[in-house]
């Protein structure tokens, strides 16, 4: 078993950036107040969750209206940050688990989940350190992780090597386009201060067709991917043709029927 007890500065630093993981336990508090500062940032997971739910359910043949359309399904949240995509999935049935680099967002996640009264797996640890294991999942999820990583092409690599045969990879992150970079860092960050100054460096977005290319080798082939966009009068996300800014990708290997 890995250990629980172990801090952010004890991990390894293998495909990691201390100053990301600083600025992320300075948020993990944060995450879950409806009415605080990032309440955009839940309205966005409540719509990606959406989405992600649905083609879930569908890959593995489920009903995604059924209340536990997941129920069996292992699942692991690649960077769980809070637990905001493993909490809204494992109350659909799947069992979760959520792994972070830092120790204070994990922390944060086992209180939210406890109180929730959801039964989730939280372990700070890496994905090399679940390899190591021997690991494996029905589903895999990387959401807004890529984009914080020194060795993105590393970090997808190990995301698709965790899943079983027939699973399903689900990445989630920015498109590394102007576009992105007037709204996501000038609009949500010193202007509407959505997120604050620095969460993101634009130079680290990644391309939809550089997650392509680098599962490609690996035999996936992509089967829905949608974008984003925030209406700034209503506060509410929707999904989008458009994939300049943020969006979501869903992939499974070509063998899979």
């Amino acid at each position: 078993m890995l250990d629980k007890s172990k801090k952010s500065g004890e991990l390894r630093q293998e495909n990691v950036s201390a100053e990301e993981i600083a600025r992320f336990d300075a948020l993990a508090e944060s995450w879950w107040d409806p009415e605080g500062k990032y309440k955009t940032a839940l309205a966005f997971n409540a719509a990606r969750t959406g989405y992600i739910l649905h083609q879930l359910a569908r890959c593995h043949g489920r009903n995604p209206e059924d209340k536990d359309c997941l129920r069996g399904l292992s699942l692991l949240d690649v960077g769980c940050g809070g637990g905001l995509i493993s909490e809204a999935l494992a109350a659909k049935g799947a069992r979760v688990t959520g792994i972070d680099a830092s120790a204070t967002s994990i922390e944060v996640a086992r209180r939210h989940a406890a109180q929730s009264g959801l039964d989730i797996d939280y372990r700070h640890c890496l994905t090399t350190d679940l390899l190591k294991q021997d690991w494996r999942f029905d589903v895999v999820i990387n959401a807004e992780v890529v984009e914080h990583v020194p060795d993105q092409a590393s970090l997808i690599s190990q995301c698709a090597s965790l899943l079983k045969p027939d699973g399903t990879l689900v990445l989630a992150t920015l498109n590394r386009t102007l576009l992105s970079w007037f709204i996501a860092i000038l609009g949500a960050e010193y202007v509407m201060r959505y997120l604050p100054v620095g969460t993101h460096d634009w130079k680290m977005f990644v391309k939809p067709s550089e997650m392509a290319q680098w599962l490609a080798p690996m035999a996936f082939e992509l089967v829905s991917e949608t974008g984003m966009k925030l209406n700034p009068l209503t506060g509410k996300w929707r999904l989008s043709h458009s994939l300049a800014v943020n969006y979501i990708q869903v992939y499974r290997r070509k063998f899979v029927s």
